[in-house]
């Protein structure tokens, strides 16, 4: 399939853009990126589930739940955390048992419901500052 130049290029600034946030994020700004990706993966699923482009939703929805099991949930400490962690879990969870079903039966209010639970959530998140709270594993150096 053939791109234009254009199109090309602009896909390279965003790649390289996106990098440039993540590698030079701190841990608490990292939380927000996925959030930030999380909602746009879903968006990008309701999009495909309207024209019914079966492939692109399925891959959006994906990439939505490898952000919340690899990135949100594993992020979680549930042994210092508290309630906090023990509630975020119960909600990533929950969450991923959505994004699937609204997968597998073409259910946009599923995906409407996961984002009014993750919303509230990810703007509470930016507005947290200082160091990573305790329910947060502490982040390895690469």
């Amino acid at each position: 399939m053939f791109t234009s130049v254009n199109s090309r290029a602009a896909a390279a600034y965003k790649r390289v853009a996106a990098e440039t946030s993540v590698q030079g994020a701190d841990p608490h700004q990292l939380v927000g990126l996925l959030f930030d990706a999380l909602l746009q993966s879903i968006a990008a699923a309701r999009g495909a589930m309207a024209r019914h482009d079966v492939q692109t939703k399925g891959t959006a929805l994906g990439k939505a739940v490898r952000i919340i099991e690899e990135g949100l949930k594993a992020g979680l400490n549930l042994r210092d955390g508290g309630e906090i962690a023990r509630n975020l879990h119960q909600l990533y969870s929950y969450s991923v048992l959505r994004l699937t079903q609204a997968n597998l039966h073409n259910d946009a209010a599923a995906l409407q419901e996961v984002i009014r639970l993750i919303e509230p959530v990810a703007e509470s998140w930016k507005l947290i500052k200082g160091p990573s709270p305790a329910y947060l594993q502490p982040v390895t150096g690469a």
